[in-house]
């Protein structure tokens, strides 16, 4: 039986304990062999991919995402919920909530963007979140009491360093709630891999300039650690709640590519 959905996991979210009878299986791809757990949930299959590696070793400019998409896709994944902390641009998206993001910005330099570098594909990105992924999430963490936000637009940028207070300046003025280093092009690829793909952003702490405080990963990590509990409620809720077998836009995203 092939693990039909998979939990990425960003900073602090490194434990697939959530699962039973996880074991690690190395998975060969064009671009690199990549370790996934694959364990059971309620009686089906589900993989878990640690984004930054072992001992969160891989910076967001080197996570290769073109292995880890295409690994997943090797797997017969066919949808992704994908954890990622953030800071909060909105003074309304405090530390704590939980954004199910719906649009992105990209400001990355250096990450290959596509599978496809031998022939012309032009995909659509009008809702670059799969709206059936979001709107179950949305709807367990309204039935789980958890402080969420159905939307929002994501800026992702190189880092690793955090950005310049009048970058956050920047990104607020073009409509920015949420910035992080890892959404894109992960969100892109999972779309030409034709796999349903969701980001849970978990605001970690405010912006670069937002607040007064200075920013550190330690911190941030610290603060993940702290959602921890809130957030394997959530993902297990959604998990129980998907289908794996439905139909979706996602599936046939090529099909005028």
């Amino acid at each position: 039986m092939a693990p039909g959905l998979a939990v990425i996991g960003g900073t602090g979210v490194y434990d697939p304990a959530l699962f039973e009878e996880a074991t690690a299986r190395e998975v060969s791809t064009p671009y690199g062999v990549v370790t996934v757990q694959v364990g059971r949930f309620r009686h089906r299959k589900v993989a878990f991919l640690n984004r930054h590696g072992a001992g969160h070793a891989v910076p967001p400019h080197r996570v290769n995402y073109r292995a880890n998409i295409a690994a997943l896709k090797a797997l017969g994944v066919r949808a992704i919920l994908a954890t990622a902390a953030v800071g909060s641009l909105n003074v309304n998206m405090a530390p704590g909530h939980f954004v199910f993001v719906d649009q992105f910005l990209d400001f990355t330099r250096s990450r290959p963007q596509t599978f496809y570098d031998d022939r012309v594909v032009h995909l659509d990105m009008s809702e670059p979140y799969c709206p059936e992924l979001r709107r179950v999430l949305w709807e367990k963490a309204q039935e789980l009491g958890l402080p969420a936000h159905p939307r929002g637009t994501y800026v992702c940028t190189e880092g690793p360093r955090f950005e310049t207070p009048a970058e956050i300046r920047m990104f607020r003025h073009m409509g920015a709630d949420v910035v992080g280093m890892t959404g894109v092009p992960e969100v892109v690829l999972a779309r030409e891999a034709e796999i349903c793909y969701a980001a849970i952003a978990v605001v970690a702490n405010y912006a670069a300039g937002v607040t007064p405080a200075r920013l550190s990963h330690p911190e941030v990590v610290a603060a993940m650690e702290g959602y921890g509990a809130d957030l394997r409620r959530l993902i297990t809720a959604t998990l129980e709640a998907l289908d794996v077998e439905r139909e979706c836009a996602c599936h046939r995203a090529l099909a005028e590519a």
